[in-house]
């Protein structure tokens, strides 16, 4: 067996890859659990529990752990006068923002399995720390289920890999520089091995790929702005209802936390909002740009934000995927990579006529790469909170994608338009700057 020398000069026996990514993994998981345990376990100490022992404030510690990455629970409530009578509803409404916790950890973990690992040994640590992660998972939610909140153990056991798998491969990929270090697979090796129409077409499909992507990130980020001068505007109400419910300093800071966490989630319900699909907060209702139609909600404080009644100034919110559109397009421009549109100007003579049918087809697959990530977007950021009219709350995926689809895809026909004079003013104001004559020494 070789022997190392490590930092301090003495030698020993090298850890194992795959017992690494475990201690890695097992670290991540509790420092998770942790973050968890602290502000349960503040409102149990504060007698925010009431009477309740304290084996459930602990399962409440594991089932939130569950929720954060991302497992449905199933809840039962005794209603009516016998305890007898049960209903049960799914929370299957995720806090994305806390999701971020685990992610970003395994994203530091796997920058350092990256760091000891050889370039055909990764998958050893990989393996590792997601058995691990599973077994942790099954176990938790065989633990922390009781006859009012329960996990399926399968969900419990492969739902948290996914945000640890991706925070993992990310890192691991962050810290080796490329994939061919990652994997051993050179990806430009292999690319220039096909033909140069193929290669034409793939740097085209790749470009409209992330001209989409660009158009959902100005999208969302717009529209978190929006969510965060709403808020700011309806701060009043949001306070009342704090003070409504009288949760007391450790309350407030606990509840504060949860709804830190769905974030996330608001500013994607803000995206569908403003593009004109609007979002649910339970069955039947409504939450548009033109207009707010909801049934009276649960005492939750950001709820107090939600606009209410007609807005005459909401259809002005359907400009903002149209921007975001807009922006898409004129980066493509500067891409460079319309392959397409070269290859339509050889086969077709008229120039009106294949200008025009490859901007109306980029705007098109732009469009419908937003779409359908605005539609995954809407699916990931929904779901139910729990029993009754709360069973559907977020934006609906097909209709967020339809409008943000047909809003983008007018933002690029206009961007194509106005990107071309956008850039020659762009370098004609640089062609000034550089000519600009010198003046002479005295």
């Amino acid at each position: 067996m070789k022997l190392t020398r490590g930092q301090s000069g003495q030698r020993g026996i090298p850890m194992p890859l795959w017992l690494q990514g475990v201690l890695e993994s097992a670290q991540l998981a509790i420092i998770v659990a942790a973050l968890m345990i602290v502000p349960v376990g503040a409102v149990y100490f504060s007698n925010g529990f009431g009477n309740q022992p304290f084996d459930s404030a602990a399962r409440l510690a594991g089932q939130a752990w569950l929720l954060v990455h991302g497992v449905p629970l199933q809840i039962s409530v005794a209603t009516g006068a016998s305890s007898a009578e049960l209903h049960s509803g799914l929370l299957s409404l995720i806090p994305f923002g806390l999701t971020l916790i685990p992610f970003f950890f395994a994203w530091r973990a796997g920058r350092r399995l990256a760091r000891a690992s050889y370039t055909d040994q990764l998958w050893q640590a990989l393996c590792g720390a997601l058995l691990i992660y599973a077994a942790l998972g099954f176990a938790t939610g065989y633990i922390c289920s009781d006859h009012n909140v329960s996990a399926s153990l399968l969900m419990a056991t492969l739902v948290p890999l996914i945000p640890v798998a991706l925070g993992l491969v990310i890192g691991a990929r962050r810290e080796a520089g490329s994939w061919g270090r990652l994997i051993g697979v050179d990806t430009v090796e292999r690319m220039a091995r096909f033909s140069q129409r193929s290669r034409w077409a793939g740097s085209y499909l790749w470009s409209v790929v992330k001209a989409g992507f660009l158009a959902v990130i100005v999208l969302m980020g717009i529209s978190a702005l929006i969510f965060a001068v709403n808020l700011a505007l309806h701060w009043a109400d949001v306070v009342a209802v704090y003070q409504g419910l009288k949760t007391g300093p450790v309350g407030g800071a606990a509840l504060t936390i949860a709804q830190l966490g769905y974030f996330p989630n608001l500013a994607v319900w803000t995206m569908a909002w403003s593009s004109g699909s609007g979002f649910a907060v339970g069955i039947g209702s409504s939450v548009g740009p033109l207009g707010t139609s909801v049934a009276p909600l649960p005492a939750i404080p950001l709820l107090g934000a939600l606009p209410v009644g007609q807005l005459s100034w909401g259809v002005l919110a359907l400009a903002v995927p149209v921007l975001a559109g807009l922006l898409a397009g004129w980066w493509f421009l500067r891409e460079g990579e319309n392959h397409f549109d070269e290859w339509l100007s050889i086969k077709v003579p008229q120039r009106w006529l294949s200008a025009s049918l490859s901007t109306i087809s980029l705007a098109l697959l732009v469009g419908l790469g937003a779409g359908i990530l605005a539609a995954v977007l809407a699916w990931l950021s929904g779901g139910s909170a729990g029993i009754g009219r709360l069973s559907e709350v977020g934006p609906q995926p097909l209709n967020t994608a339809f409008w943000v689809a047909c809003e983008v895809a007018l933002g690029v026909l206009i961007g194509s338009l106005v990107a071309p004079w956008l850039e020659g003013a762009r370098q004609r104001a640089g062609l000034a700057e550089d000519f600009e004559p010198f003046e002479e020494a005295e």
